[in-house]
């Protein structure tokens, strides 16, 4: 008996030292993003400003309103006029530079509060989190109690999937019940959205979409096989995520633009449908297949440690080693890409509501700096600089009432704006380093977003975060 009661005070002293391990490591790595607490940046802590001459782009027209002031208040933008008064107010020389609101990436992948700063650096503003997990919930409340710097954060609650599609990052749901009782609980807890993907059945994606009409609750789809490609345009689906699901389902990779065309018209008709076609995700893996050295290259020093030691690197492995197994494999990647320029082109000529989005965070797509490589594949598709802006902010402000109020610079409208050198009606690359960045009008100048990629880039986070994808599986599952 003694032994046993020995041995019972080891492990407890053992399981003692791990928790208290690990919520050193979740501590440690909360003082490293410290940078971004707003309380501690005393110059980008004020949220009320009035912006002289400057080009404003105000994205509700293809517009540029010369040598304008834009007075903010509390974060709000109040009032855009040739001449304002206001007294006792801070005045930014915006210096004949133009005035664009924050762009909007509505398909992420949040690792860490690093890629926060990521995102802001690269003139992000507000992010859609697709893969939802506690830890969100909390970078959620934060951002809503203005604690820290980050875009405008929205998520998913977790990918809810048929019983066939195992995954540790699946939540498998075995009946409709269950469905439903899944959609009442993120709602209570905090989610915006629900995300559905594979393997769903009708009889619980059809539980599913009756609770979350119930629940007030929009539902973003990665469309299931199991049921028709058609059946993702219900009015409870707010958007459809990757242009190659319509290759991969309807199309049963067929690459043909004559069998396109019902599709897109299906789309078209449903007003209420956006459409993600995040181009990003397939030139990344052509991108792996040309380029054995990709992992080691000094853009990945941005990806969080965790994915890039797991998902990126089995990415990399299995499109290597098909690359391998058959060299034609490359070219056909290749093709599908460009197919997918093709279904922007027939989404965009057909008036549907395109939505920028890249699927940062996993792979080897970058949080933040991927935007604009997804702006550029839209210009590609031949939209013009104005449309593939528009994508990026005035179209996501239709998707969910809640976003009504991004997007666009009006009055009323929340300031998330950002202040470039040129045009990007004429040039869209101006947009990737902003000089500067309003959140929720408090100004982030371009040093400071320096620091914020400094902070990010080689971090050493890899423990803190296998703990927090360890709490979800066991919140979860």
């Amino acid at each position: 008996m003694k032994i046993l009661k020995g041995l019972l005070k080891i492990v407890s002293i053992l399981l003692g030292l791990l928790v208290l391990t690990a919520l050193i490591s979740l501590w440690i790595d909360l003082e490293k993003t410290s940078y971004l607490n707003i309380k501690e940046n005393e110059l980008a802590n004020k949220d009320s400003f009035l912006i002289k001459d400057a080009n404003v782009i105000p994205m509700n027209r293809d517009t540029v309103l010369v040598n304008q002031m834009v007075y903010i208040k509390e974060g709000v933008i109040q009032k855009i006029a040739d001449t304002i008064e206001v007294n006792g107010i801070e005045i930014i020389d915006a210096k004949n530079k133009f005035l664009t609101p924050g762009l909007i990436d509505m398909h992420v992948h949040v690792w860490d509060r690093y890629e926060l700063g990521l995102y802001l650096s690269n003139g992000i503003t507000t992010v859609r989190n697709l893969w939802g997990m506690p830890m969100h919930l909390r970078i959620k409340e934060d951002v809503k109690n203005d604690k820290i710097f980050s875009p405008t954060f929205i998520t998913t609650g977790p990918k809810l999937t048929g019983l066939k599609f195992i995954g540790d990052d699946n939540l498998n749901l075995t009946s409709p019940n269950e469905g439903r009782n899944k959609v009442i609980s993120y709602k209570e807890r905090g989610y915006d959205l629900i995300k559905t993907y594979y393997g769903l059945d009708k009889e619980i994606f059809d539980a599913i979409i009756e609770q979350a009409e119930i629940s007030e609750i929009d539902i973003v789809a990665h469309p299931s096989q199991k049921v028709p490609f058609s059946y993702h345009l219900n009015p409870k689906i707010k958007s459809i995520e990757h242009a190659e699901e319509i290759v991969q389902q309807p199309l049963q990779f067929d690459l043909d633009t004559i069998k396109l065309e019902p599709i897109i018209d299906s789309i078209s008709r449903s007003n209420h449908t956006s459409y993600c076609p995040t181009i990003t995700v397939f030139n990344n893996i052509y991108q792996m297949m040309i380029n054995d050295s990709i992992l080691d290259s000094e853009p990945l020093a941005y990806m969080n440690p965790l994915i890039k030691k797991t998902d990126s690197k089995n990415q990399f492995e299995r499109w290597f080693y098909t690359e391998q197994d058959d060299p034609s494999a490359t070219d056909h990647i290749k093709k599908q890409h460009d197919f997918h320029i093709t279904i922007v082109n027939k989404l965009h000529e057909a008036g549907v509501n395109i939505i920028c989005g890249t699927d940062a965070g996993i792979g080897v797509t970058l949080p933040g700096f991927s935007i604009h490589q997804e702006l550029a594949f839209y210009k590609e598709a031949g939209l013009s600089n104005y449309e593939a802006l528009k994508t990026a902010t005035a179209n996501p402000s239709k998707t969910h009432n809640f976003m009504n109020s991004l997007g666009t610079i009006e009055e009323g409208k929340i300031a998330n704006l950002l202040i470039v050198d040129k045009n990007p009606l004429l040039e869209l690359s101006s947009l990737e380093k902003p000089s500067f960045v309003f959140i929720k009008g408090r100004k982030l100048n371009r040093e400071t977003l320096d620091y914020f990629d400094e902070k990010a880039k080689n971090r050493n986070n890899l423990i803190a975060t296998a703990l927090r994808y360890l709490e979800n599986l066991i919140i979860e599952k």
